[in-house]
């Protein structure tokens, strides 16, 4: 689809006129503090300004999401942005308050800027401007503020499933420098379990200790890199052992239980039981130790669960494809050049929609995902501002068919 001159000159005008308030929208959001995805205080903030801003309809799912819908469209977009986040860590590292956050040089500093509550604000004030511009036409936009952080793809799977909301088009708010990008890797998360025999550590002998069973299992997973799958664009697999609980009667006991976690980013071709058959292996065969695939069966805070083993599998689409090149195309009517296409290092809701209910889904978001997790956490806000009159003009290039 084409979209006239003046219109993308109106989406500007509007933006401009809208920025304090996108700017103090998203300082808003990040002064709420929205961890271990406690995110109703700031869902229902999300809530305010989508009712502010002539939504049609907004709503909470059984999970806890915050839901907003505006047009009436058969085809169905969805905007995703998690609004949960990381915890601060350490207070001490923070040389400012980590919610209230600072701004400086035109970045702002905050726990959630880059990740993910920077692309809250452009999605909400572009969907209410492309339905007054008439973008929306054929179209019902959603915005989906949601908790990923402990599970990502948990809640767009839980919103098709459970609730029975199945877009047609999926943009993921996660930072990509203002880039489109068009997937990732994907992963599955595992254990091996090692069990011993307690004694006192005065006669260790009379015990098997848990931990020795695993070093030797570590030193070997250390080593499995160069034998991982590869792919031209998504690149290489990784293995990380990532964590170990130990369980023992004291300090000065023989342990008899070890456990190690295991983080294994997959590319295409890498199945997942193939994937646990590889550590398997090499554990060897025998009883004392076991691997296996983990599985998330945590409430949410509303007490949904929605089980799932962790497996999240690798996506992406084409150059080419039409979803790909239309948010390609609006960067070059708004700024006078296409935008560049990439990839996601870490993993993002993208696991479910088009990696596992193959929902056709591009990412666009400020920040950089290098500050993510990080006391440097940040975003630019003149991109904000700017990734608002892309989330605007985005519908309006988009096919009008299924």
């Amino acid at each position: 689809m084409t979209v006239p001159q003046a219109t993308i000159d109106a989406i500007k005008s509007h933006v401009s006129a809208q920025r304090d308030d996108i700017i103090t929208f998203l300082k808003e959001l990040c002064a709420i503090p929205s961890y271990d995805s406690q995110i109703r205080a700031v869902g229902e903030r999300a809530e305010a300004e989508m009712k502010k801003l002539g939504f049609d309809e907004v709503w909470w799912d059984s999970m806890g999401n915050i839901v907003g819908r505006i047009g009436d469209g058969p085809i169905k977009l969805l905007y995703d942005s998690h609004i949960d986040t990381v915890g601060i860590g350490a207070p001490e590292e923070w040389e400012w308050d980590p919610f209230q956050g600072k701004v400086e040089n035109g970045v702002f500093f905050a726990r959630g800027a880059c990740d993910e509550k920077g692309s809250t604000p452009g999605m909400i004030y572009g969907l209410a401007l492309a339905k007054k511009l008439g973008l929306l036409e054929g179209i019902t936009g959603y915005y989906f503020g949601n908790m990923e952080e402990w599970n990502d793809g948990i809640a767009p799977h839980a919103l098709v499933e459970v609730e029975g909301l199945r877009p047609d088009f999926v943009v993921i708010g996660e930072p990509t420098k203002m880039q489109v990008y068009r997937g990732h890797k994907g992963r599955v998360e595992m254990q091996v379990l090692a069990r011993g025999k307690s004694a006192h550590a005065a006669s260790n002998f009379l015990g098997d200790n848990a931990i020795y069973k695993l070093l030797p299992v570590i030193d070997a997973i250390s080593k499995l890199e160069p034998e991982l799958g590869d792919d031209p664009f998504l690149g290489h697999g990784r293995i990380t052992v990532t964590d170990m609980h130990v369980k023992t009667p004291s300090i000065n006991a023989v342990p008899n239980e070890a456990l190690i976690y295991i983080d294994r980013r997959i590319t295409f071709g890498e199945e997942p039981q193939a994937v646990l058959e590889h550590i398997k292996r090499v554990v060897g065969d025998r009883s004392d130790i076991e691997a296996s695939i983990l599985l998330y069966d945590t409430p949410s805070y509303t007490g949904f669960v929605f089980p799932l083993d962790k497996i999240y599998p690798a996506w992406a689409l084409p150059e080419d494809n039409a979803y790909v090149q239309a948010g390609v195309q609006a960067g070059a009517l708004l700024w006078g050049s296409p935008l560049p296409t990439g990839k996601w290092d870490f993993s993002t809701n993208g696991t479910y929609w088009c990696g596992k209910a193959g929902i056709p889904s591009i990412g666009y978001g400020p920040g950089d995902e290098i500050h993510a997790h990080t006391v440097l956490d940040q975003v630019p806000m003149d991109d904000v501002v700017r990734a608002t009159e892309w989330y605007a003009l985005l519908p309006g290039l988009l096919p009008r068919t299924k």
